[in-house]
């Protein structure tokens, strides 16, 4: 979920203050996403350039006046776009694992080997922490945001393990060579 996004779902269930929406925001996703309290008002700002959120100012007794922001009609429909587009596959995301692989196969079949077992023992030992994480979750009283952050930190070292094996697999089927502009 991309910020500005994040910050729409939050202010289409009503008004909202910055600081509110940042305490909020990395509630609803598991305390997994910290939010600097800047990068809350500046993309803000945006929304408010692009017409997707108003600002009124709302005055207390106790000093200057403090935003509250609010969804536009706008907002909504571009919050409606958001929530139906499908993650594109082509081409794949960013993702820096898949960098560091890919680049270590451009240094040789063997500096690769190294960094695929190196990552394998690493998400090893980051799926059995949070599996066992998943265990104290299930006995404990924490959010479903909280549980669910879990699981896609499960399911993701787990898919990140099947693909270090097929990379391994088509790495040995491949001459022990370096890469043809004379890397190191």
């Amino acid at each position: 979920m991309a910020v500005r996004e994040g910050l729409l779902a939050l202010l289409q269930e009503g008004p909202r203050h910055g600081y509110q929406l940042k305490t909020e925001f990395e509630a609803a996703t598991g305390g997994v996403w910290p939010l600097n309290v800047g990068q809350v008002y500046t993309t803000l700002d945006r929304l408010e350039r692009d017409g997707l959120v108003g600002v009124r100012v709302q005055h207390g007794d106790d000093g200057p006046g403090q935003k509250v922001y609010a969804i536009t009609t706008d907002g909504t429909a571009a919050l409606g776009e958001w929530w139906d587009a499908v993650p594109s596959e082509d081409p794949p995301p960013r993702d820096e694992l898949m960098l560091k692989v890919l680049m270590a196969i451009d240094r040789g079949r063997d500096h690769a080997m190294r960094v695929v077992t190196h990552q394998r023992t690493v998400l090893t030992s980051l799926l059995q922490a949070k599996r066992r994480e998943r265990k104290v979750a299930a006995a404990a009283e924490i959010s479903l945001a909280e549980r669910l952050v879990t699981e896609a930190l499960v399911a993701r070292a787990e898919a990140d393990l099947r693909w270090l094996d097929v990379c391994e697999s088509q790495l040995q089927s491949q001459p022990a060579s370096r890469r043809k502009n004379g890397g190191s």
